[in-house]
């Protein structure tokens, strides 16, 4: 696709079951591909890179987004994700919010979420952030326990990640939130009590809270298959769970998805909810999914490859599909079991042409007797044991449709 064939999104497919675009509450992710340093856990598409290297993805950005003048969406969300955003200087970050305002059609109420490391933050690039307009800050911790941060290849320290907390609590933003893992060897459950009281002794508005996993191709999952790091077990594991999601019950925060937790309503993630329930979306930078009507598609992942495609005037998708409506419906069982909010089982109907209780009431009734699942209305909710279990519940169902790696999830 070249810039004087600039629309690479076909028109939505009645067929697909997805209902239309045009509404402008989509969302808007942007990755920045940089790292200072990368962890030995680290799955995404990152790399280190010179100044050059960043400047040429900055202008890439703004190249690509002027790709999409046609698509028929306004965004209400802007995530900028990565990687580090966080270390992109000033001028970059706020030339990026204004040409994404001029290129397509973001509101000028959107929130906008950066995602920031300790060492990157100070009175002065906090201040510049606001002015941006950014208003939804994630703060990559992972421990507060300066031999995890070790082991976990972090450039700060805990009393980095500490004031870093605090300059942001107390610098206007309306949601701060923080991020945290959990499941390395050799750590009690105690020892992941004191990280999660810790955060919350900080005054945060959120917390996201992730399992360490041993993903292949990293060093961490190489580690692993050598056997000199051990993951932890199932059983130690939903320990873990429970322990996180009842501790910051206690302490008010909502855990209204399997990771994330709220201390109001107000301060979800209004961007990532949008993956949860299909809403559409578009990613812009290397690795970036997009989802707009009723059509998939994920860029290269590679930055040298993006770049080479956005520098000669092509949008840089490496692949796509077109996920059929039985498709869609498992994946909004997948997404919906994964939050407290559930499936509304007339959206299901609506939307996929899929009646849950009339085709699954025996499968449903067997989770509710076992206490995994409950019934809300037109709703059909997890239970905390049922979350933790999320993707067990969903292929429970026959949809017709059994996934695959080409059909799951970015």
């Amino acid at each position: 696709m070249t810039q004087s064939d600039p629309d690479p999104v076909p028109d939505p497919d009645p067929e697909s079951g997805t209902e239309t675009d045009s509404a402008f509450n989509a969302g808007l992710y942007v990755h920045v591909p940089f790292c200072t340093s990368v962890c030995p856990y680290c799955d995404f598409a990152v790399t280190i890179a010179g100044e050059e290297r960043r400047s040429a993805w900055v202008d890439g950005i703004i190249r690509e987004a002027a790709l999409y003048p046609d698509l028929s969406l306004g965004f209400d969300t802007v995530y900028l994700g990565g990687g580090t955003p966080s270390s992109l200087d000033a001028e970059q970050i706020g030339r990026i919010l204004d040409e994404l305002h001029r290129h397509l059609a973001v509101d000028q109420r959107a929130v906008c979420s950066l995602e920031v490391n300790p060492e990157d933050v100070d009175p002065r690039s906090v201040s510049t952030w606001r002015d941006f307009g950014i208003s939804y800050v994630s703060l990559g911790v992972q421990s507060f326990d300066d031999r995890d941060l070790a082991l976990l290849g972090r450039r700060h320290s805990v009393d980095d990640a500490r004031q870093a907390a605090e300059i942001l609590c107390s610098a206007g933003f309306d949601t701060v939130s923080v991020d945290l893992i959990y499941g390395l060897e050799g750590r009690s459950p105690e020892h992941w009590r004191r990280q999660l009281e810790t955060a919350v002794a900080l005054g945060v508005d959120h917390l996201s809270c992730y399992q360490l996993t041993a993903h292949e191709g990293t060093l961490f999952g190489r580690r692993v298959a050598r056997g000199a790091v051990t993951e932890l077990g199932e059983g130690e594991l939903a320990e873990l769970f429970f322990l996180t999601h009842e501790l910051l019950a206690d302490a008010g925060y909502d855990g209204y998805e399997v990771s994330n937790f709220a201390s109001t309503a107000e301060h979800r993630s209004d961007h990532n909810q949008k993956y949860w329930d299909h809403t559409p979306y578009l990613g812009l930078g290397p690795s970036a999914h997009s989802f707009v009507g009723g059509r998939r598609w994920w860029n290269h992942r590679k930055l040298r490859h993006w770049q080479a495609a956005i520098d000669a005037g092509d949008a840089a998708v490496e692949d796509e599909e077109r996920p059929s409506g039985a498709q869609l419906a498992l994946e909004a069982l997948m997404l919906g079991f994964r939050t407290t909010a559930g499936i509304d089982l007339e959206r299901l109907h609506e939307r996929f042409g899929v009646g849950l209780l009339g085709t699954n009431g025996d499968v449903v009734d067997r989770w509710v007797t076992s206490g995994h699942l409950k019934t809300d209305g037109a709703r059909l909710r997890p239970t905390l044991t049922g979350l933790a279990i999320a993707d067990t519940l969903a292929r429970s169902f026959e949809i017709g449709w059994t996934p695959t790696e080409s059909g799951s999830l970015p």
